[in-house]
């Protein structure tokens, strides 16, 4: 008679392949609760929410971009990151010398790293204002007074002046 093989089984968690079986599901269910967290605490910051809004006013700003095209508008940015200073020097056809410009730093996907800069003349066609400091990227600029708006961009480090120009 042959001799049966003596068969013991042993307790469930110590088997490996049972402990295989749990972690591919469980990864999952952590992997998914992680996700619904991010998902919750953290902004869609290139959703914007009154889009609609947002599409009436472009008719807005083109008129004012026609109107920088009329007054042969530009613009020549210096930034001096060190000393956190901008000054701009604004070149006009028709002499507009406005009391206080801004200046719209804006950063392509974080919206919190954008700035407003508000810049008084030192002279007949320059400007000067304080930034805070910006991290290294990309940027777009809106130089905006009553009626018109310049735009350009950058790269920071900066290597030289940034030139502004109406959109047309």
């Amino acid at each position: 008679m042959a001799m049966a093989k003596d068969r013991r089984t042993g307790r469930w968690y110590r088997e490996p392949w049972v402990w295989l079986l749990i972690l591919f599901p469980s990864a999952a269910v952590i992997g998914g609760m992680i996700t619904i967290y991010l998902a919750v605490t953290t902004s869609d910051g290139l959703v914007v929410d009154d889009y609609y809004k947002r599409g009436k006013a472009i008719n807005r700003d083109l008129a004012r971009d026609e109107a920088a095209v009329q007054y042969g508008l530009a613009a020549t940015l210096a930034l001096d990151l060190q000393e956190n200073r901008v000054q701009l020097v604004l070149r006009s056809n028709s002499n507009i010398q406005p009391a206080e410009l801004r200046l719209s730093v804006l950063h392509p996907t974080r919206p919190g790293h954008d700035q407003v800069v508000r810049l008084t003349p030192i002279a007949a066609t320059v400007y000067r204002g304080g930034l805070a400091r910006l991290p290294q990227g990309h940027w777009y600029l809106q130089l905006e007074a009553d009626d018109w708006r310049l735009s350009g961009k950058m790269t920071v480090p900066v290597e030289g002046p940034v030139v502004l120009a109406p959109v047309q």
